[in-house]
């Protein structure tokens, strides 16, 4: 690119550098401007000039693209105007029209059902392959388009509920390690005296009614779940030796459990280990209702059957699907499950308890709560409908009963708060004046003659009802919920939690449990027991 001023200063000539005369090529002078003698300054001059070297570049950066793109017969500035034209103002992009075209046929296929016979392909690389092949117009394109995503939505919605049924079936079973454990040391029962020995030691028995010390009880047939509880509670307690453990269990693990305990004792604590059978006020006669749980046909295939069976996945969603089989654990139809309504009875010389589900873990000094004031309540337990987790603390009753329901709209408000089971303290010298028991029968009673309408999900419903105006609120930090099915449970509140609680089906021995907060259980595991090393347990 050449600037040339003519000697009288009147005119200015722009021409490439390549010049070729006047051939085909791209020389030549692109630009000549004359000016009038008159109007001549050097003023005038010098700002064209300035104008000239701010837009030069740009014209010689343009005219080099074209000439690399191949245009290279273009002899006029009409013709690089033209070429250059679109470059500037983004006039002759088509792109915008055929996505608005596009656009346009998506949204008239939108409304229209997929042909059943219209092939659709498996893949992109198919799709792509066939479009070559049989030339589609964009209507066919578009409605091969929407059966292509309806498939895969299919495909993806069956995968979630498989994937939700699986770990459905996984949270209700035993682990191997842990069959292999109750196993291994109910064998050891059998054949060794000590195994059998008495618990506690026969001159401690009368500590087990003593109300100076602190009692605490778990309802449990996983072995290796009960020793985390006591092992836990004891290494967080500043006072282990004022420490009662009161480990209830069924027949066929009683063997088991007692043995663990025997053989590994956890002093200067105490641990009684007790079956159902043991107690003699367990009788048919005083809990025909939870009789009639276990053994009514309807109620077994209800939490046994087909889950699928009955349930409309086209317009049922994964979550909705999700808490519907948690409503049908097998474990809610289990004596051991509803035995703490019991507590009063079974343990008629205590005053005070803190009862703990077996998917707990003690992290600090519980003895503070022996101190509570409950003002008179019977249940001192942590609500659920206020919190920082807007998903794990915002329970009312409405989330547990179906208030479609005449006799659940006539007597429960959906606006109450609810509260968690799982680490209670309980006045049982206050329950035993009270009609919770009765109470909890009678709703039991009216929810299994309604064939479960009044609510589905175990134990809570009920006792939420039965327990009406005995709760007595206690600070949110005794009891953190959530960390079996809360995925991103915030670490630090975990830290500080005194209880935390892995309610839902991600248990911690459980190879669907999450990672990140199994190690605050496995930490109170004894790997170097040679039980736990022979079972292999959760290697």
């Amino acid at each position: 690119m050449q600037l040339r001023f003519s000697p009288s200063m009147r005119s200015i000539t722009i021409s490439s550098s390549n010049s070729g005369g006047n051939g085909n090529g791209c020389g030549g002078d692109l630009m000549k401007i004359k000016l009038a003698a008159r109007q001549f300054s050097y003023r005038a001059l010098f700002h064209t000039i300035l104008i000239l070297s701010f837009l030069l570049p740009f014209v010689f950066i343009l005219t080099a693209l074209i000439t690399l793109e191949g245009v290279n017969k273009c002899s006029s500035l009409d013709c690089l105007g033209r070429r250059l034209g679109p470059r500037l103002l983004r006039g002759s992009d088509d792109s915008g029209r055929l996505a608005k075209d596009f656009a346009k046929v998506l949204n008239q296929v939108n409304s229209e059902k997929v042909p059943e016979n219209l092939k659709i392909p498996n893949s992109f690389h198919q799709l792509v392959s066939e479009m070559k092949e049989n030339k589609y117009n964009s209507k066919d394109f578009a409605l091969i388009l929407k059966g292509m995503m309806e498939k895969f939505e299919a495909e993806i919605r069956e995968a979630k509920f498989a994937e939700l049924m699986n770990k459905h079936f996984a949270a209700s079973a035993l682990p191997k390690s842990i069959h292999c454990l109750t196993l291994r040391l109910t064998d050891e029962y059998s054949s060794n005296a000590y195994a059998r020995r008495q618990l506690p030691a026969p001159e401690l028995l009368p500590l087990l009614s003593d109300n100076s010390y602190h009692h605490l009880v778990v309802s449990t047939d996983n072995v290796l779940a009960a020793s985390v509880i006591v092992a836990s509670a004891v290494q967080s307690s500043q006072n282990p030796e004022k420490i009662v453990f009161h480990v209830i269990t069924d027949k066929k693990t009683y063997a088991a459990m007692h043995a663990w305990f025997a053989l590994n004792p956890v002093s200067p604590a105490l641990v009684e280990v007790k079956g159902v059978h043991q107690f003699d006020w367990l009788t048919r006669e005083n809990v025909p209702v939870l009789e009639a749980v276990e053994s009514h046909n309807a109620i077994r295939n209800y939490y046994h059957g087909n889950h699928i069976a009955g349930a409309n996945l086209s317009i049922t969603t994964p979550r909705t699907f999700a808490s519907k089989l948690q409503a049908r654990s097998p474990k809610y139809i289990s004596l051991l499950n509803h035995l703490r309504i019991y507590l009063p009875e079974l343990f008629p010389d205590l005053d005070k308890v803190v009862f703990l589900d077996d998917d707990v873990v003690i992290q600090r000094d519980l003895s503070p709560l022996w101190d509570i004031d409950l003002n008179g309540k019977v249940n001192g337990a942590v609500e659920t409908c206020r919190g920082e987790d807007k998903w794990v603390m915002s329970k009312h009753f409405r989330n547990y009963f179906n208030f479609s329901n005449p006799r659940v709209v006539k007597n429960l408000d959906p606006d109450d708060c609810a509260w968690a089971y799982g680490m209670n303290i309980f006045d049982l010298h206050a329950w035993r004046k009270t009609d919770i028991i009765s109470t909890y029968h009678t709703w039991v009673k009216e929810n299994l003659k309604s064939n479960l309408t009044l609510w589905k999900l175990g134990t809570l419903p009920p006792a939420l009802v039965a327990f009406r105006g005995h709760v007595h609120p206690i600070d949110p930090s005794w009891h953190m919920l959530g960390l079996g099915y809360q995925n991103n449970t915030n670490i630090e509140n975990v830290k500080k939690a005194a209880v935390i609680h892995y309610n839902g089906q991600s248990k911690p021995w459980l190879e669907i449990g999450f990672e990140h907060l199994r190690p605050f259980w496995t930490k109170y595991v004894n790997y170097s027991n040679e039980f736990i090393r022979n079972c292999h347990v959760l290697e």
